[in-house]
């Protein structure tokens, strides 16, 4: 007996960088424009649909948002690939609403991240793991985050969506934890924001829900209740959860994030050597169910997006 395809198409987001990880974490993690640009192009050429971008000092490796540093290197992600290109607008917990907005202010891209509800954000704990840092700001930004609030209020949020509206930018919506999503379902009430809504939960932050798998679920079950058939799921899972969260996404229906910025490894106690690698791993995952890498055109029919033309940049 032959089984057909689902014909199901899966999005494949890779975050190449982000504002988490510090460089003494992995030699692998991309900092300079030549490094992003390079991450990003692997990525895409792997299979990735999305790619979601960050900036950094190219001296210091730390979490930038100068867009003058996003200069350098979305030209030619964009010349390279034909994937759909989102920019940050979380940056890192320590910036201000203004500060993290102003790249996808000024490049107008497909798609910008929205942080969906203000929490604390710990990444402290990883400083027991390392002995020798590259850089004095890094262990001191880690324990910054003991007492930061990753501050996402509903005033921020509104200003976000409101500054990226006439430029045709939809959202890569993250939600950390129920109430992100109920706060997610408030401004699609009030239609500040329109379907379909990509939403990205999010597993493993310190600070935000957990991993297991009934957390997946109840997530799931939330934004199924809340938005029914308006919104497109995906998930990320923080370090070690990334594949194992990502499979469970693709099993119940949904698309998945991979990426250095998501986390370093592709193994236990083995580095990932570089974004590309996990996007081939979570392909094979993705064949393995007889589902198919929906393609940069197919991603944009299902998120309804403007299109690679009509950014600036």
């Amino acid at each position: 007996m032959t089984s057909k395809k689902s014909g199901r198409k899966v999005i494949v987001t890779c975050a190449v960088t982000g504002g988490i990880h510090t460089p003494t974490m992995s030699p692998h993690l991309p900092v300079t424009a030549d490094e992003i640009a390079e991450a990003a192009i692997g990525a895409a050429d792997a299979g990735a649909t999305v790619i979601h971008l960050h900036a950094r000092d190219p001296q210091t490796g730390r979490p930038s948002q100068d867009p003058a540093l996003f200069a350098k290197f979305l030209p030619r992600i964009k010349q390279s690939t034909d994937a759909v290109i989102n920019l940050t607008s979380g940056g890192a917990p320590t910036m201000t609403v203004e500060e993290r907005l102003r790249p996808a202010a000024t490049f107008k891209p497909e798609v910008a991240s929205l942080n969906m509800g203000s929490m604390n954000f710990g990444l402290f704990p990883m400083l027991g793991r390392y002995q020798d840092w590259k850089h004095d700001w890094e262990p001191a930004y880690l324990e910054a985050s003991r007492d930061v609030v990753f501050k996402n209020t509903f005033k921020d949020i509104e200003y976000i969506v409101q500054t990226c509206s006439g430029n045709g930018t939809r959202f890569e919506f993250e939600c950390y934890d129920t109430a992100h999503l109920y706060n997610l379902a408030h401004f699609l009430d009030r239609k500040l924001v329109t379907p379909p809504l990509f939403v990205q939960t999010v597993f493993g932050i310190l600070g935000g829900i957990g991993p297991h798998p009934e957390d997946v679920l109840h997530m799931k079950r939330t934004a199924d209740r809340l938005f029914g058939d308006q919104y497109v799921w995906s998930v990320l899972g923080a370090g070690r959860n990334q594949m194992p969260i990502a499979a469970q996404s693709l099993a119940m229906g949904g698309n998945v994030r991979v990426g250095l910025e998501d986390s370093l490894w592709s193994g236990p106690g083995r580095l990932a050597q570089s974004n590309a690698e996990q996007v081939k791993t979570i392909r094979k995952v993705i064949e393995g169910l007889s589902l198919e890498v929906a393609t940069p055109a197919e991603a944009r029919q299902l998120l309804a997006l403007k299109g690679g033309d009509d950014v600036n940049f």
